[in-house]
């Protein structure tokens, strides 16, 4: 049952959409004008508000105006004569979903609201998807490095300065880059991935900068590369000290000129992207050795952000082994397993050479493999 409000002065018509709309199951609370239904929609929450042009003390665009300033994110289906038409298309134009002209046609009226009610249900869904993601990778941790390192997030995660992210395999350097895209001004845009380790140095050209038909052997069609893919948004090159020496210049020069040509093509293709990068490599001791270029990294590294080991922040082993209970629980569809205190010291104990991917992997381990409480004999079992 999907909950609508009604706005529509004429006491007449809002009866017989009332009828229409809870013959169709729907919940329908009302309002006599465009002040007190606004007050209605702030108070409460609604699938949808079907709201009249003209009325009294405010008008349906009024309403929708002030609805999308408080950021109300009920969808609008406007309701109006024939001589307001315009008025109504306008009202689309802002933002609402659509209007029905008066007299209403009920087969117009039964499919609109379908639609709307559909799309209602696709936002809250892909609302309820996003938050869930972000739970995913949500960051926890109260030791000193851990503190320092989501610090240096908060300030610089609403910038669009490029970031170089550097730690060891598993420390967490994909969930920095992640937290610095959804905390950033391109939140609502892509984040594209790229690692750099696991393309082939001649497939890696065409994979961030795309390519034409034609360009090569296997180029069948025309290929859009990552960097035009994450427009408006945040590009990822995770293990970048693995790109061969070839991409890192045409890299450099994107960076350099916000611009990119495509393989085997000859226009230049203008791109808004904020680079991130990340590399568990020393990149000072791979320029000694040329095998990466100093003016790429100076590029790269406005801000560098250090990611620390998990034996450096070992006291966030508790946190993040209830945060990972937590996550398991809720992809198994089952009850969150308890975990005796000493079975946390017991993994404090340990030395995690994999980071807290090793972590995770345990704690997934522990979960299918001990009873009701993880014990310390568990962990010094499956370990």
């Amino acid at each position: 049952m999907s909950k609508i409000l009604l706005i529509e002065d004429d006491s007449k018509i809002r009866a017989i959409l009332k009828e229409i709309l809870q013959d169709k199951q729907h919940e329908v609370d009302e309002a006599g004008d465009g002040a007190e239904g606004f007050k209605k929609l702030e108070q409460g929450s609604y699938d949808l508000c079907i709201c009249d042009i003209k009325m009294p003390k405010m008008d349906g665009l009024e309403v929708l105006d002030k609805a999308k300033e408080a950021g109300i994110s009920t969808n609008f289906v406007i309701i109006s004569a024939h001589g307001n038409i315009d008025i109504a298309v306008e009202a689309v134009k802002k933002g609402a979903f659509d209007f029905l002209q008066k007299p209403f046609d009920l087969g117009r009226l039964e499919i609109t609201l379908r639609n709307a009610l559909d799309k209602t249900s696709l936002i809250r869904e892909t609302k309820n998807l996003k938050k869930k993601i972000s739970r995913k990778f949500e960051m926890v941790g109260e030791s000193e490095p851990g503190m320092e390192m989501r610090q240096m997030i908060d300030k610089v995660a609403p910038t669009d300065a490029r970031v170089l992210i550097i730690g060891p395999n598993g420390s967490g350097k994909e969930l920095v880059a992640k937290s610095l895209h959804e905390n950033s001004k391109r939140a609502n845009g892509p984040m594209v991935e790229v690692n750099c380790a696991a393309i082939p140095s001649e497939l890696i050209e065409s994979e961030l900068f795309g390519h034409e038909k034609g360009s090569f052997t296997s180029a069948i069609k025309q290929r859009i590369g990552k960097f035009e893919l994450a427009e408006g948004g945040t590009l990822f090159l995770d293990e970048i000290g693995d790109m061969s020496l070839s991409a890192q210049a045409k890299v450099l020069r994107a960076l350099q000129e916000s611009r990119i040509t495509r393989v085997g093509g000859d226009k230049e293709i203008t791109v808004n992207v904020r680079v991130v990068a990340a590399t568990n490599k020393d990149l000072r001791k791979e320029i000694a050795e040329n095998r990466f270029r100093e003016d790429l990294y100076h590029r790269l590294s406005v801000i560098v952000i250090k990611v620390p080991a998990l034996n450096e922040r070992k006291d966030d082993i508790s946190l993040l082994t209830d945060k990972f209970l937590n996550d398991i629980a809720e992809e198994y569809g089952a009850k969150k397993k308890a975990i005796n205190a000493k079975a946390i010291d017991a993994l404090k104990a340990h030395d995690w050479t994999g980071n807290i991917r090793e972590l995770r992997n345990v704690v997934e381990r522990l979960v299918i493999m001990s009873g009701e409480e993880i014990s310390p004999q568990d962990v010094e079992k499956y370990l």
